[in-house]
């Protein structure tokens, strides 16, 4: 067996023919083996986007609260550990390859993808640990995901619309089917999109799932610098604005807010620990703000949702020349991104991404051109290359905007010297 993170990292990428295979048979009966049965409340939490934001302010509002919470989200922008938190503090190499070790001696001839052996590892973490409470992030679509072998004592889905459409389907409706599949018999479930599609409201009845959506069972109203939240159970008013910024993070805050009056009898929250956590909470590579001039934001939007959430972010802002940095996945939607944030991008510095997925430089420049997109496109070696780019060309007053993958913010994270999430 390995006896090195990396020697793991590398072992499990080779393992099962295919990076993603949906369905829950096997990891099922790799869970039963290992006798994985949390006596813990567990928060899964899915969407097209604002997971990384609910599953951020929910373990920082109940760590504040005075819980030991374990936290697994997914991807890693820098190191593989950033995936499972608890209390707060990255799991150690020694033990996830521990816990790596513990699943390869059970697994037997079971193939299992990089992501089932994280899940699984992930939740013997916490379980050694004897934590509190578990939120769990959904890598894809939430009814054949991973995480969804273990039942959800209240389900978030953060958002609906369209991504990954070769395993999830190509309309709202069947992408919202395989969302709401993490709901379970008499919990609460959760929708934070204000435009509750109707798979989440039938999924929810024939769950036996007590649905709970924003706008009507839950929400929030807006005031000059802080806001109120409602709920059917109670309600909560002056609270300072989440430290996340974006315009859709008031919907994500409520949707937490929301999930801890789901949990309230088991896990009760003070206003203090609400107002803290809100104030606190930190989530790299969504909207983030970078110290310095010219100004430097990262943002992972990979699909044309996030990317409008994006270009409504930016232009909120005071105007400004924005050099983009761009790369993207190839089996992403790269076209609705370009056309998405054309009108904030008044330069595009284009690079390939170095893993097998990526799209090449020439694959997005001819991109950017069916795009017609306002903005001038210049071809970079690399994305470190890109942000030279950027800064060498930028002015104080100007703005460089990194985007498009996890991969593209990873690497001017690393050019920058920065640390992940």
């Amino acid at each position: 067996m390995p006896n090195t993170l990396a020697g793991w990292l590398t072992h499990l990428e080779k393992l099962h023919p295919k990076t993603i295979a949906l369905g829950l048979e096997r990891v099922e009966e790799v869970k039963q083996r290992l006798n994985l049965q949390p006596d813990f409340p567990v928060v899964i939490v899915g969407g097209t986007n604002g997971k990384g934001s609910v599953c951020a302010m929910l373990e920082a509002i109940l760590h504040a609260a005075g819980y030991r919470v374990g936290c697994y989200t997914s991807p890693h922008l820098l190191v593989y550990n950033e995936r499972v938190r608890i209390a707060k503090h990255p799991a150690s190499d020694a033990e996830l390859c521990a816990s790596f070790a513990q699943i390869e001696l059970v697994r037997g001839d079971i193939p299992l993808t990089y992501f089932e052996f994280g899940t699984l590892a992930a939740m013997q973490c916490f379980i050694a640990h004897r934590v509190d409470v578990a939120i769990l992030e959904v890598g894809l679509g939430g009814r054949l995901d991973a995480v969804n072998v273990f039942d959800a004592d209240c389900a978030v889905v953060a958002s609906v619309d369209i991504d990954h459409t070769e395993y999830l389907g190509n309309t709202r409706e069947q992408i919202a089917f395989e969302k709401a599949g993490i709901f379970r018999r008499d919990r609460v479930a959760i929708c934070a999109d204000s435009d509750v599609p109707q798979a989440i409201r039938t999924q929810a009845q024939q769950a036996g799932a007590e649905l709970w959506c924003i706008g009507s069972e839950f929400g929030f109203a807006k005031h000059e610098g802080q806001w109120d939240y409602r709920s059917k159970t109670g309600s909560r008013s002056a609270l300072p604005y989440p430290a996340l910024r974006g315009a859709f993070q008031l919907n994500n805050a409520s949707a937490v807010l929301a999930a801890l009056d789901a949990l309230r009898d088991e896990l009760p929250v003070s206003m203090e620990a609400v107002r803290r956590g809100l104030v606190e909470v930190e989530l790299a590579g969504r909207f983030q703000f970078v110290p310095g001039r010219p100004q430097l934001i990262l943002d992972v939007a990979h699909n044309p949702h996030a990317a409008r959430s994006l270009a409504q972010n930016l232009a909120n802002l005071p105007p400004a020349k924005t050099f983009a940095v761009f790369a993207m996945l190839k089996d992403k939607d790269m076209d609705g991104v370009a056309r998405a944030l054309d009108d904030q991008v008044d330069v595009w510095l284009v690079a390939g991404i170095d893993a097998p997925r990526g799209a090449t430089v020439a694959e997005l420049a001819q991109v950017l051109q069916g795009a017609q997109v306002r903005g001038e496109v210049a071809a970079c070696a690399s994305i470190a290359d890109a942000m030279h780019e950027a800064s060498r060309r930028a002015g104080e007053n100007d703005r460089i905007l990194t985007f498009g993958s996890f991969y593209t913010v990873a690497e001017v994270m690393r050019a920058r010297g920065m640390r992940g999430g």
